[in-house]
């Protein structure tokens, strides 16, 4: 501890001064010091190429290693520093903790009659877990993290009731990490049972009747320098309810194939075990079943119903032994398929054939079905029969996101949720044979979400594709048609659509003046497999092309100027951003890489990193190295060009993307010749790649992330100030 005191109180002497001035426009009269970073002399040969990494020793765990322990807490003293003296940092904390003081509850789960959802009164920094009798009944709390030991970092993250709401299994989160520990409480008690169980990861979590669940774990690590190593053998177990963990049963594992990861669900009625297998984040899915009626006890014997080769397998229900799947088997916009494992012969009937429109989801409630679909990434429900007869639309609102719809055959009803840019989520319920909905949690806004416009646009990537493109401006910037200080938001990567959400750090943003943008680029799931497939492994290139022509287009459009604009983009998103901004360092002002995956050769050999070889390549194969190593954030800085203004943000937790990303990454930044902007380090403590992340957390970095941009992009002190007027006006204040 006395070292890190002593490196901590050298680099606070290296900090000199406040910023001189605002925007990219004004220079700041001094030069820039940074902590100091030892260089080493490492290069290796890789497939005849010489590739110099000098700043290896920052792989290793910062929470272990005292040299790496210093340089980051060094590095974040003077990030902090910097990140608390800017103009507008304060205005933003106080207004992003406002907009974040609303009601929140999360989609209602019923079991028996009894209904669990999560509620947030504002400004907690978890969401307390109720359970109500019936839709009318009074609310109990069963849990709340708030007054868990911790101080806010230790998180309720999935809940699952049993079938008849007895128990309630639960997992936490510590610090952000990916492990959990599940838990079981007694709903009627109020109490948790001794059960404990650990090494959880990536796992679903399914009852099989009251008597004990399904879960899937890992090996513990060997030690705590094991922490960041890749993990493999991940398994199923059953757990028996009031017994030891030790005395688990084992229920799936494929010790020939460890890196295979399993997951099990359990259809409603009880009947089957579903394990989906995968290998990696690709949507290739192996799918065994075992039937839990006939199987004998201590054992779990296993079908294969389907081998994986390269097709995806969503399990929608099971009733008896009949399945429905939503499936991209013979149709990449994927389809829904149904199958009877007492009649083999029969194979695969289809029940929904592929439209234009991607099916993203299927659910079965009462005796209807409800089909999610996406167009131009815009979600289109609708209910059919279960023979996939008599259509009916929902009316889901303007542009915005609508998720849930989850039920049980014989309900009367589902739940979902609608959330866009301007708006926060609210929650519905639905009857299912009439298709009305009616509000059953509205949040309590401190803005109105009338002033502001939310458009889809379409613009023209390097090849032409036409990509979609959400832009969101007060009306008031949007009716006076000049340029504004402008927020480019991106992921394109394995699968993940990218969907109208609320956020209040954004609305902060937005009610400054500025404008926000966010670019559906390929790799993303928006358009089905095609669109994937067209972002990633040897065509990953067309990523960062699609975000590129985003920030040509909103400059060409005017929305916002040369200077204007700020990017931003978590994990892979992160990649996103630090591979455009080697790539065009022109065009942008400022740059936020959060948690984000910068050392494309090595990402491997860390934690979850071996799942994304689906998506990247594997640096271990030449044609995957060659495509990898043009493009490496980490290895591909360019001396002599002058770059933006860089905040990388990362956890000190971070088990998903480890920090050592983002600490290599910012050190060679540092030490390039790349202009006088700042290029800093946020090192977020007891935190990790996001979920499970305190309110206090949130709202102190989303300040100073925001703080950061509006000043790298010229947003205006004045500015802000007479739309916080504009704004109270409109509230009626």
């Amino acid at each position: 501890m006395r070292r890190i005191a002593m490196a901590l109180a050298a680099v606070l002497a290296l900090w000199t001064g406040s910023p001189a001035g605002a925007g990219s426009g004004s220079s700041e009269a001094r030069e820039f010091h940074y902590p100091p970073t030892r260089q080493s002399d490492v290069v290796e040969n890789i497939f005849g190429d010489a590739v110099a990494d000098p700043y290896r020793w920052l792989e290793a765990d910062m929470r272990v290693d005292a040299e790496v322990a210093a340089w980051a807490q060094g590095q974040d003293a003077v990030s902090r520093g910097y990140l608390k003296s800017l103009p507008m940092r304060d205005w933003f904390e106080r207004r992003i903790r406002e907009l974040f003081d609303y009601e929140r509850f999360g989609l209602p789960e019923k079991a028996g009659r009894r209904y669990f959802y999560t509620r947030s009164s504002g400004l907690m920094n978890q969401p307390q877990l109720f359970m109500r009798k019936g839709l009318g009944g009074k609310p109990r709390l069963l849990l709340d993290p708030n007054l868990w030991p911790g101080g806010g970092t230790r998180a309720l993250d999935a809940w699952v009731p049993s079938a008849g709401g007895r128990y309630l299994l639960y997992s936490v989160q510590d610090d952000g990490s990916d492990w959990r520990s599940l838990h079981v409480r007694d709903v009627d008690r109020g109490e948790d049972l001794p059960d404990d169980v650990r090494w959880v990861k990536f796992s679903s979590l399914a009852w099989i009747g009251e008597k004990g669940f399904l879960y899937s774990r890992f090996p513990a690590p060997g030690s705590d320098e094991a922490r960041l190593d890749p993990t493999y053998d991940q398994a199923v177990y059953f757990h028996r309810i009031g017994t030891s963990q030790s005395e688990d049963e084992l229920v799936f594992a494929t010790p020939d194939h460890p890196g295979y990861g399993h997951t099990a669900t359990v259809t409603q009625d009880g009947r089957l075990a579903v394990i989906t297998s995968t290998l990696g984040t690709d949507a290739r899915r192996e799918v065994h079943v075992i039937d839990l009626k006939s199987r004998k006890r201590g054992t779990w014997p296993a079908i294969r119903l389907a081998d994986g080769a390269g097709h995806d397998w969503k399990l929608v229900a099971g009733v008896g032994t009949r399945l429905w799947f939503v499936t991209n088997w013979q149709a990449s916009r994927y389809r829904l398929v149904t199958g009877d494992l007492a009649n083999p012969g029969e194979g695969w009937r289809e029940v929904i054939g592929q439209r234009p429109d991607v099916l993203d989801k299927a659910e079965f409630v009462g005796d209807q079905l409800v089909l999610s679909y996406l167009r131009d990434n815009v979600v289109r429900a609708e209910i059919v029969d279960l023979g996939g007869n008599g259509a009916r639309q929902l009316a889901l609102g303007d542009i915005g996101t609508a998720s849930g719809f989850r039920g049980r055959l014989g309900d009367p009803e589902t739940f979902f949720r609608f959330a866009s840019f301007n708006l926060p989520p609210s929650i519905y319920r639905m009857d299912i044979a009439s298709g009305e909905a009616r509000p059953f949690a509205e949040p309590q806004l401190a803005f109105d979400p009338r002033a502001y416009v939310v458009e889809q646009r379409f613009y023209a990537s390097k090849d032409g594709t036409k990509v979609p493109l959400y832009v969101v401006r007060s009306r008031a910037v949007a009716d006076r048609g000049r340029p504004v200080p402008t927020l480019l938001y991106g992921y394109g990567g394995f699968d993940v659509a990218l969907r109208p959400e609320f956020s209040s750090v954004r609305a902060a943003w937005l009610e400054a003046g500025g404008a926000f943008a966010l670019a559906n680029v390929r790799g993303g799931g928006e358009y089905g497999e095609a669109w994937h497939d067209a972002g990633r492994r040897a065509n990953k290139q067309n990523t960062f092309d699609d975000f590129i022509a985003a920030a040509e287009y909103l400059l060409a459009e005017g929305i916002t100027a040369s200077g204007g604009l700020a990017i931003q983009g978590s994990s892979n998103g992160g990649l996103l951003v630090a591979a455009v901004v080697n790539q065009r360092p022109d065009l942008f002002a400022a740059a936020n890489v959060n948690v984000g995956v910068t050392d494309m050769l090595r990402f491997d050999r860390f934690t979850a990193g071996r799942y994304w070889i689906g998506d990247y390549g594997d640096p271990s194969s030449e044609a995957d190295f060659r495509v990898l190593r043009a493009y490496s954030p980490y290895h591909n800085i360019r001396p002599g060009k002058d770059y933006p203004a860089i905040l990388v943000t990362t956890a000190e937790a971070d088990d998903r993307v480890v920090p050592a990303h983002s600490f290599k990454y910012a050190a060679a930044l540092q030490a390039a010749d790349i202009g006088e902007r700042p290029h800093l380090l946020r090192i977020e403590a007891r935190a990790g790649h996001g979920t499970g992340k305190p309110v206090d957390k949130t709202i102190d970095e989303g300040a100073d992330v925001l703080a950061f941009l509006a000043h790298w992009t010229g947003l205006d002190w004045s500015a802000t100030a007479s739309f916080t007027k504009m704004a109270n006006n409109i509230n009626g204040d």
